[in-house]
C-alpha cells in the first residue's frame, strides 16, 4: 500500500504508524496539513508544472492537471490517507483542511478516519446527539448559547461538567456546584462568544475506561484513575492506568459508539457509575494510545494497519465494522 500519514506534527504516534507500515512492506510518507496545495484543472495550452513525487506512483505529469499534494506529496495518488491531529488555526485553514480531506475521499482514495467521523467526533455536542440517538446512556446534557439558559442548567443539575465543545486531554473542562463559582465561569465564557456545554457530573468514584476500538474489534481497554485531589482520570494529566478486561456489556457499547460515529478506529472513553450503569462520554476519532499501549502491551499501530490492509484488500467500505455488532 502507499500510504500518507497527514498530521500537525510528527512524534511517537507517527513513528509507530511509519514502523508499523515499514514492517508489512508498505510505503509511508508523513506531510503537514500546512504544506495541502490543491491545483485544479489548468487552462489549455498551460504547461504542466513539475511532477509531485507519488508515494510509490508513476509521477506522470499527464495525470498531474489536477492535484493535492503536500510537501510534493502527492494525497490523491495514495491508497490510503491517515488522518491523524489537525493543527489549530483560523476558522478558513480548518475549513480548508476538512474539505480536503473530503476531496480525498470524493477521489477515491481511502481516508482513516474519514472526514465525516472527524467532524463528527472532535464536536462534543454532535458526538453525544449520535450517542444518544443510538440508544447509548449519556449525561443529561445542556448546549445553549445564552448565558440565562446555561444558568438555569447549571441550577437544575446543581453538580455538573462545563466543557468546551472542541477539545481533548481534559483541558478546559471545570467541575462547578457552587453558584456564584458557575456565574464567573459563565460571564467569562460568554467574553470569548463560546457554546455553553453544560453536563450533569457523574458519581463515579475517580475512574472510567478507555476502550480502543479497531475495525470493530475491541483490542485493549484501560481503566484510568484520577490522581489525588482531581477528578479527571486523563492519563495526560496524571491519571494512572492499568490493563483490564471488560465485560460483553460494556465491549458492545464501545462498538457502537464507534459505530455511531463512523471511525474505523477510536479511542471510546465508558463511565462506569457508582450505581452500575454505564455512561458513554466521548468517541475520539484521532486518539492517542502511547499510555494504553504501555500498560496493555498491544501494539495498536499494527492493528491499524492490519485493518487498512483489510479495507484495501477486500474493498470494504471504511468506517464500517468488519464484522456484525452484537445485539
Amino acid at each position: 500500500m502507499r500510504v500518507v500519514i497527514l498530521s500537525a506534527r510528527t512524534g511517537w504516534h507517527t513513528d509507530e504508524l511509519t514502523r508499523a507500515l515499514a514492517e508489512r512492506g508498505h510505503l509511508a510518507a508523513v506531510v503537514p496539513y500546512e504544506g495541502l496545495t490543491a491545483r485544479l484543472a489548468m487552462s489549455h495550452g498551460e504547461a504542466a508544472p513539475a511532477a509531485a513525487t507519488n508515494v510509490g506512483g508513476s509521477g506522470d505529469p499527464a495525470t498531474q492537471q489536477t492535484r493535492l499534494t503536500s510537501e510534493q506529496i502527492s494525497l490523491l495518488d495514495a491508497d490510503v490517507v491517515l488522518a491523524r491531529i489537525i493543527p489549530g488555526g483560523s476558522l478558513e485553514q480548518l475549513i480548508y483542511r476538512v474539505d480536503a480531506l473530503h476531496w480525498i475521499e470524493d477521489r477515491g482514495v481511502r481516508v482513516v478516519n474519514s472526514p465525516r467521523a472527524i467532524e463528527r467526533s472532535v464536536d462534543k455536542f454532535f458526538t453525544t446527539t449520535l450517542l444518544h440517538d443510538a440508544g447509548l446512556l449519556v449525561p443529561e446534557t445542556v448546549v445553549c448559547e445564552r448565558p440565562g439558559e446555561a444558568m438555569a442548567a447549571i441550577a437544575a443539575m446543581r453538580d455538573v461538567v462545563i466543557k468546551p465543545i472542541v477539545g481533548s486531554l481534559g483541558q478546559g473542562m471545570v467541575r462547578v456546584s457552587d453558584r456564584d463559582t458557575a456565574m464567573r465561569i459563565v460571564r467569562a465564557l460568554d467574553q470569548i462568544k463560546a457554546v455553553f456545554y453544560v453536563q450533569r457530573a457523574i458519581d463515579h468514584g475517580g475512574r472510567d475506561l478507555r476502550v480502543f476500538v479497531v475495525g470493530g474489534r475491541v483490542i485493549g481497554t484501560i481503566e484510568r484513575r484520577a490522581p489525588a485531589g482531581e477528578w479527571r482520570t486523563n492519563v495526560a494529566i496524571g491519571g494512572s492506568a492499568r490493563r483490564i478486561e471488560v465485560s460483553p456489556e460494556v465491549e458492545t457499547i464501545a462498538l457502537r459508539a464507534a459505530a455511531a460515529v463512523g471511525a474505523d478506529y477510536a479511542g471510546v472513553d465508558v463511565l462506569p457509575a457508582l450505581d452500575g450503569s454505564m455512561y458513554v462520554l466521548e468517541v475520539n476519532g484521532i486518539p492517542g494510545w502511547q499510555g494504553l499501549q504501555r500498560a496493555t502491551g498491544v501494539d495498536v499501530a499494527a492493528k491499524i494497519i492490519e485493518h487498512l490492509e483489510r479495507c484495501v484488500q477486500t474493498g470494504t467500505i471504511c468506517g464500517q465494522p468488519e464484522e456484525p455488532l452484537p445485539a
